[in-house]
């Protein structure tokens, strides 16, 4: 279907691509990983023709229709959903208009007028029909189902939907085009928990092959058949999910390394024979001869380190009373919604809990009320009162840092007692090396502010650590290095997070926000999916037993009314 061949990528500021070589094949959904900058956004616009590759080709045949959802959704807020759609089909869409304005202009018409119009609106309405503009409507009243929406929703202006629903939207538009490839640049960004499921349920059951760049590492786990890795440059292929390629990726390098050994091994010994034997009389020509197979031979390169990325580790946690955060009689009324009511938490010395809910419940407003950053309507939330120290990581760094200053200068300032080595020495370990240490903050990208305001948070010692979504922009090797840190982390963790294998890795406990109050589940992100399916079938089992309790009952009344 499509195959990138040797292709290489050089910018001004360097190479990005170097030697990248894989293929799609019908039924195939490809994952794309790599560190931030490796090049993966890079290979989609290569593929969709939008970035000219420096040297190599793509391969594919001439009719092949490619379609391509990228980071920021494409849709305008004035439009109604329906309309929004209908922007796919450009020529049918403007004769739709133009049919539009005709039927607006014979209301108020002259009978001269009248009869213009009549004339072009006939020929706009075979104009249409030549277009299969019927058919198309049908299309889209088809679609808007499928992605979730009702009848009514199609009326609706796009902007009163979320930004999980103009995710559907876009991908809907995608689909009405009916691709042979589609292409998914970080298609999980911003959306909640139950948004993204959706999205992995739906495309599982497209058989359009698809390539996805995503650092969602259960999504790509749920969906990929196939793996690709961009690393310095080259690409390596791997057969299976994300676990799959991370297994396979191991136990190459490990053969790798033992057979490196082995052939050092050797090469020590003939070098060995050669060195003792050189200037020998009689075995000086056997030496020679050894000495030229030794240059022949090819060598097995070491595996290569893992790429530079964030190391760290939280300072260790001053000990704090059992009560770290309790929160009573909870209620609070954000922009006229009811986020909280009435409800009641006790956060403990120890947890590591993760909060969940759909977007726009509350999650970052309750972090904020904790931090005391804002004031609950009613109720109460209160820090334990034996020492405990909050370190808050905000959602949008954007806000949460000085973009006036440079890189340097938000640490130093944070440590003023500290010399520039020292300051060097913490920003290095967050891979702020050379000069980007000058660098404004105003220019870093979202995951060098991520790396910035979590290097700030170290500076001080702290025993409640409160996250607010702090995994966005960052890789997948940054995020393990996250993960491990607040494994190794002796204080309490609260925890935003989208990102389901993080969570996985980091909670003992769940609170999902439901209904205004707290649902504590008393496990992992595993256990409180089971406990999740299990609710939903007793509910399920309590709607049939209630049906046939509410049938019987009529059958009964039913027969007494015969009865009489």
């Amino acid at each position: 279907m499509l195959r990138l061949e040797h292709i290489s990528k050089i910018y001004p500021t360097g190479e990005v691509l170097k030697d990248v070589n894989w293929e799609v094949k019908a039924g195939d959904r490809i994952g794309l990983v790599g560190v931030n900058g490796a090049g993966k956004s890079t290979q989609l616009k290569i593929i969709t023709g939008e970035t000219e590759p420096t040297s190599g080709e793509i391969i594919r045949p001439a009719s092949l229709h490619i379609a391509y959802l990228n980071q920021e959704f494409e849709v305008e807020p004035t439009r109604t959903v329906r309309e929004e759609f209908w922007t796919v089909f450009k020529e049918a869409n403007a004769v739709q208009l133009s049919l539009a304005q005709v039927m607006r202009e014979m209301e108020s018409a002259t009978p001269e007028e009248l009869d213009k119009l009549i004339n072009k609106l006939d020929r706009l309405q075979r104009q249409f029909e030549a277009l299969d503009g019927y058919i198309l409507d049908t299309r889209i009243g088809k679609i808007l189902p499928e992605m979730g929406f009702g009848l009514e929703d199609g009326d609706r202006l796009v902007s009163a939907f979320s930004g999980g629903w103009q995710m559907r939207m876009g991908l809907g538009k995608i689909l009405l085009q009916e691709p042979d490839l589609l292409l998914l640049d970080e298609p999980t960004n911003h959306l909640d928990l139950e948004t993204i499921e959706w999205l992995e349920n739906y495309l599982k059951g497209l058989n359009t092959p698809m390539v996805i760049v995503s650092h969602d590492r259960e999504f790509l786990d749920r969906l990929c058949t196939q793996i690709v890795e961009t690393e310095r440059g080259v690409s390596s292929s791997y057969l299976g999910n994300y676990s799959a390629y991370l297994q396979q990726k191991a136990e190459n390098q490990t053969a790798q390394l033992s057979a490196y050994e082995r052939q050092q091994k050797e090469l020590d010994k003939q070098q060995a024979f050669v060195d003792r034997f050189r200037a020998s009389a009689t075995r000086s020509t056997q030496a020679k001869s050894r000495e030229k197979q030794l240059e022949k031979i090819e060598r097995i390169e070491a595996p290569t380190d893992d790429l530079r990325t964030l190391h760290f580790r939280f300072p260790p946690a001053p000990r704090s009373g059992r009560e770290v955060v309790n929160i009573k009689n909870l209620t609070h009324i954000y922009d006229d919604k009811i986020l909280f009511l009435g409800g009641n938490l006790f956060i403990e010395k120890g947890d590591r809990i993760a909060f969940i809910a759909p977007n726009g419940a509350g999650k970052s407003t309750l972090l904020r009320l904790i931090m005391g950053v804002e004031q609950p309507t009613e109720g109460a939330v209160t820090l334990g009162e034996h020492n405990v120290l909050p370190g808050y990581f905000e959602q949008n760094q954007a806000e949460a840092l000085d973009l006036k200053k440079t890189v340097m200068e938000t640490i130093h300032d944070e440590v003023p007692d500290w010399k520039n080595e020292e300051v060097r020495t913490v920003l290095g370990r967050f891979l702020f090396s050379g000069d980007t240490v000058f660098k404004a903050v105003a220019a870093l990208s979202g995951g060098e502010k991520a790396r910035l305001a979590l290097a700030k948070m170290l500076l001080q010692p702290a025993n409640l650590l409160i996250l607010d979504e702090p995994t966005n922009h960052l890789d997948i090797p940054a995020k393990e290095m996250l993960e491990e840190a607040i494994q190794n982390y002796d204080g309490t963790v609260l925890v935003v997070s989208h990102d389901r294998y993080f969570i996985s890795k980091v909670a003992n406990k769940i609170v999902e926000i439901r209904e205004g109050d707290f649902r504590v589940y008393l496990g992992d992100y595993h256990y409180y999916l089971d406990k999740i399916a299990e609710e939903k079938e007793e509910a399920k089992l309590a709607a049939i037993a209630a049906e046939k309790a509410a049938k019987k009952a009529a059958k009964a009344a039913k027969s007494g009314t015969k009865k009489k």
